[in-house]
């Protein structure tokens, strides 16, 4: 733990965005369904993460469900991770949906995701909109839907997440 980190174990909430998913299975809120539903990129979320995951929304890629499930998720976790329609396709809402909401962005956490992401896959990196913030002294992290990014953007968010949030919450 850093010297500018409050001694909290945070709670995660994972809500994945697919509308093919979401049709095949419908609402999901039970973080033991990740597996049974196909949901890779929520199981390595779930898997990856350093603190313990409550909650789970599966919805489809409309921008008031998402803005739902994140207003429900928020009144129950610390930290909110998405996982799905960050692209640029005309169906990928998450950002539209939720980027208003926050009180304040963190631009560090994109722009590093994507130099990562760079060395990757190379100038397709430009596409991704990963993104993060904070809402009521809480953290959201949008990652894209692909398995390759979350362990990026995992390897990213776990070592983050205390600091984030006692800073967010003037805890320092």
């Amino acid at each position: 733990m850093e010297k500018h980190e409050a001694k909290i174990n945070p709670t995660i909430g994972i809500i994945t965005v697919s509308t093919s998913r979401w049709e095949e299975f419908g609402d999901v809120d039970d973080v033991s369904k990740i597996k049974e539903l196909g949901d890779e990129s929520g199981k390595i979320i779930k898997n990856l993460s350093n603190f313990e995951v409550i909650e789970y929304r599966l919805v489809p890629d409309d921008e008031q469900r998402i803005v739902a499930a994140f207003k429900e998720l928020l009144g129950k976790v610390d930290v909110i991770i998405t996982t799905g329609g960050t692209g640029i396709a005309p169906k990928d809402v998450t950002i539209e949906a939720l980027e208003p909401l926050v009180d304040k962005k963190l631009d560090g956490f994109g722009e590093i995701f994507r130099m990562l992401s760079y060395k990757e896959v190379g100038t397709a990196a430009i596409l991704s909109r990963a993104f993060a913030g904070v809402i009521d002294g809480k953290a959201l992290f949008c990652l894209p839907g692909s398995k390759k990014a979350v362990k990026l953007a995992m390897g990213l968010i776990n070592p983050l997440i205390r600091h984030v949030i006692t800073h967010a919450r003037g805890l320092k």
